[in-house]
């Protein structure tokens, strides 16, 4: 219903020319463009324009005008799916490709464009162009506001990219066609926005900015400063590269295989988080959750890798000392794994650097090593290199060296430390990864004691997990921040039991589900030991 033709010419500068030719013959009474609707001739050239006229109008004199104007650009880009394929011949790509699976856009032009391709796919090429459409983001400034000369809040992408002076910002205002009072206002709004101007970002850390921002509906509220910190964040991934490098030496050679089960715990553990993320990114991308995507590989590469287990492999790789020989070795070919991995696994949100890197890397076996880490193969997750024992453990680890640096923020030299575990698994735990909680939480010593009598008077505590606390000896430093923490906490502590009680000794508790009642139970138990803790002092 309410159809209505679509005038697809435009009186413009620009675009195609209409593939239309007029004949005026020589004997019209008019000899005005366009006066005779069955004069035209519509030709691929101008030479089968005149062999049709020739035929139409035979034994005939006449000439040839074009028609001046263009096709309207929704005309000529609702085509594009067929023509760049080599419609309207019947050539092998289109045989191959049409239709094709996805089509990334933007929904303000869903009709114009959208549209258009498949009503013109489905007329001209039997079938929908595209089986699925995503939609991007619309990109504003940080304050979400469209983007708009007058406002002086466009950001061209190449001046993110290298960089540019505020000076240089006003300059490209003063070059358009402004009046006088929307340039004062645009020039004041880029005063505000970018007082030092744009920092040089690079291509990469805005790709990776713009694709991290695709979780933000259908609005990207661009704040510059984020971009900043991915550029800066590559110089992370060059100092663990760097760091890499000078580990394995000039002549490193990876090994062919090395079973994960006899690689040390540490070693263990990042490949376990290491399949994990690559799952997860994989997944992210097939399901178009490309903020997942990155987030997934952001955090290994910040939180996991360079945070954690380049931090605890170190003191394989400090002085001659022997006695770490096979864990260096392990965490040789570990660190390899992972950087290979890792960047294979960052390539598409940041060519440029990964491939600087990857390159850099040393391979097994040089004949079979790809030219370029854009035609290598994207990592596949492993089986074999699942723990769900160690990261459980890890866990375990990494919350007691948090512990342990919230109880001193000022940690500039080396404190003992000890630690109180409540249960045999516990126990086990923290004095099978001493090395790892001494070199993460920059320890002297770390002792390890079971009974709650014997907490080392003086220290600093705090509650890691039910039956888990660290004492940090604080001597020297001023601990009243870690003392109000402390009084905090407790005061919370006494709430959550407060309320728990209120709630258990409440009228109809009886008819709760036993399986919530025992919950509960457990719950106040863990919150009474916890605050047992944090009060013996």
């Amino acid at each position: 219903e309410n159809i209505r033709d679509w005038c697809i010419s435009r009186q413009l500068w620009w675009g195609h020319q209409i593939p239309a030719w007029y004949v005026t013959l020589e004997d019209d009474i008019l000899q005005e463009l366009g006066a005779y609707n069955d004069h035209w001739v519509v030709a691929r050239t101008e030479e089968e324009a005149r062999d049709e006229a020739n035929q139409r109008y035979s034994g005939k004199k006449f000439h040839l005008s074009r028609d001046p104007d263009v096709l309207d650009t929704w005309f000529s880009s609702g085509l594009f799916p067929l023509t760049v394929l080599g419609w309207p011949d019947d050539t092998e790509d289109l045989k191959a490709f049409y239709p094709t699976s996805v089509l990334e856009t933007g929904h303000d032009i869903l009709f114009f464009w959208v549209a258009r391709m498949v009503m013109l796919g489905m007329k001209l090429g039997g079938d929908v162009p595209f089986s699925k459409i995503y939609l991007h983001p619309m990109i504003r400034d940080a304050h979400g506001r469209k983007m708009s000369k007058s406002l002086g809040n466009v950001i061209d992408p190449i001046e993110v990219i290298n960089g540019i002076s505020l000076e240089g910002l006003h300059k490209r205002l003063e070059g358009g066609n402004l009046d006088p009072k929307e340039l004062a206002v645009a020039i004041e709004g880029q005063k505000k926005d970018f007082p030092n101007g744009i920092e040089e970002c690079g291509a990469d850390a805005l790709r990776f900015a713009l694709v991290s921002y695709t979780a933000q509906s259908d609005k990207i509220n661009l704040d510059i400063q984020r971009v900043v910190g991915y550029r800066q964040w590559c110089n992370k991934l060059w100092n663990a590269v760097r760091f890499a490098m000078s580990k394995l030496g000039d002549n490193y050679t990876p090994p062919a295989n090395l079973l994960p089960d006899a690689l040390p715990f540490s070693c263990q553990w990042i490949l376990s988080v290491l399949n994990k993320t690559i799952s997860k990114t994989s997944k992210s991308l097939e399901s178009y959750e490309f903020s997942q995507a990155t987030t997934a590989v952001y955090s290994w590469w910040q939180y996991q890798l360079c945070d954690v287990f380049i931090e605890v492999i170190k003191p394989y790789f400090s002085g001659n000392d022997t006695k770490f020989d096979s864990e260096r070795h392990a965490a040789q070919y570990t660190l390899w794994l992972c950087l290979d991995n890792g960047l294979r696994l960052l390539h598409p949100f940041m060519p440029f650097v990964t491939e600087e890197l990857w390159q850099r890397l040393p391979s097994p076996n040089d004949s079979k090593r790809e030219e370029s880490i854009m035609i290598a193969d994207y990592p596949s997750a492993i089986e074999s290199w699942n723990n769900e024992e160690v990261e459980s453990e890890m866990d375990v680890i990494e919350s007691t060296v948090k512990s342990l640096r919230s109880l001193a923020k000022e940690r500039r030299d080396r404190r003992p430390a000890f630690v109180l575990c409540q249960t045999p698994k516990l126990e086990k735990i923290i004095n099978s990864h001493q090395l790892e909680i001494t070199t993460l939480a920059n320890l002297s010593s770390l002792t390890v004691f079971t009974d709650i009598e014997a907490a080392p008077p003086g220290y600093a505590n705090t509650v890691v997990i039910k039956n888990l606390s660290v004492y940090l000896e604080l001597q020297g430093i001023n601990s009243a921040e870690a003392e109000l923490a402390k009084a905090k906490k407790i005061d919370d502590l006494k709430n959550q039991i407060d309320r728990l009680e209120k709630t258990m000794n409440g009228p109809g508790y009886e008819k709760v589900p036993q399986e919530v009642r025992s919950k509960h139970a457990e719950r106040l138990e863990s919150l009474i030991s916890s605050l047992k803790v944090l009060q013996l002092d």
